[in-house]
C-alpha cells in the first residue's frame, strides 16, 4: 500500500482574525503560516515522495509550493479540485464568532452529517467527494510507483478531518473529535482490508523512516508490532 501524507496548509490572514475563508480568493499564509509550512516542507524533505497534490486554493498550493522546493527529486506537482475547501455557502467570509450565535452551528458541532451549509453543499458531499479523490490517486499511485511511495495532499482542515474520520470508520458525526492543526502532517495508509492510520496531526517529529521502510502489508500486527524502524538504523524499535 502506499502512504499519503494528509498536510493542512499554514495559518492564513483569515485563520488569525477568526473569519471562515472558504473558497474566497486571495487569502494567503500569514508571516506565522510561512513559517509553519516551511517547518513541514522541512520534516518531510526527510522522504522522497513521489507526487504533491494540492487544493487549488492560494493557501494549499503556497504550502505545496513549500514542501516541493525542498524535495530533491522531482514529484509530480498536481491539483485536485476534489480536495478542495467545503462549500461553506452564504457562511463564507464571516466572522467565526457571529456564526456561532446561529442555530445551524450546534448542528455542525454535534449532528455534521445532518448539515447543508445555506447557499453551499453538505458535510456529507464534502467528505465523500475528498475521500473518493484521496482514495483514487492513493491507488494511482500506488500501481503506477509501488507499494512504498509516499505522496503529499495539501488540503483544509474540515476536508483532512473528514477524510481521517473515514480512515478511522467513524461516522461524519464523530468528526469533531479529531484535532488537524495548520501546516499539521497526518499519516494515512490505504490497504487490502482497510486503512491503517499511522499518525494524525503530528506538527514535529522525524519522518526519516519513511524512507526506504518496507512496504507495509496488508494484514494488521496482531499485538501491536515492533514499529517502525529508528532513525538512521534500520531497524525497528522496541
Amino acid at each position: 500500500m502506499a502512504t499519503v501524507l494528509l498536510v493542512r496548509h499554514g495559518r492564513t490572514t483569515a485563520n488569525a482574525t477568526g473569519v471562515l475563508a472558504g473558497r474566497t480568493a486571495g487569502v494567503r499564509l500569514d508571516a506565522v503560516g510561512r513559517t509553519q509550512a516551511d517547518r513541514t516542507a522541512e520534516r518531510i524533505a526527510a522522504v522522497p515522495v513521489v507526487a504533491v497534490v494540492s487544493s487549488p486554493l492560494e493557501r494549499c498550493r503556497q504550502t505545496a509550493r513549500a514542501i516541493l522546493d525542498r524535495q530533491t527529486g522531482e514529484p509530480a506537482s498536481l491539483i485536485e479540485r476534489a480536495i478542495t475547501e467545503a462549500d461553506y455557502g452564504q457562511w463564507q467570509g464571516r466572522k467565526l464568532a457571529d456564526l456561532a450565535k446561529e442555530p445551524l452551528w450546534r448542528t455542525v458541532q454535534a449532528n455534521p452529517s445532518a448539515v447543508v451549509f445555506p447557499g453551499g453543499e453538505s458535510m456529507q458531499t464534502m467528505q465523500s467527494r475528498a475521500v473518493a479523490a484521496v482514495r483514487r490517486i492513493d491507488a494511482e499511485i500506488e500501481a503506477e510507483h509501488g507499494p512504498g511511495a509516499v505522496w503529499v495532499a495539501v488540503s483544509h482542515g474540515d476536508i483532512i478531518k473528514s477524510v481521517l474520520a473515514d480512515a478511522f470508520g467513524m461516522h461524519l458525526d464523530l468528526f469533531q473529535r479529531i484535532g488537524v492543526g495548520p501546516a499539521s502532517v497526518s499519516v494515512v495508509r490505504y490497504g487490502e482490508h482497510r486503512p491503517e492510520v499511522v499518525a494524525t496531526n503530528t506538527e514535529s517529529g522525524d519522518l526519516s523512516w519513511l524512507r526506504g521502510a518496507p512496504a507495509p502489508t496488508g494484514d494488521a500486527a496482531v499485538g501491536g508490532g515492533a514499529g517502525h524502524p529508528e532513525p538512521g538504523t534500520g531497524t525497528a524499535g522496541a
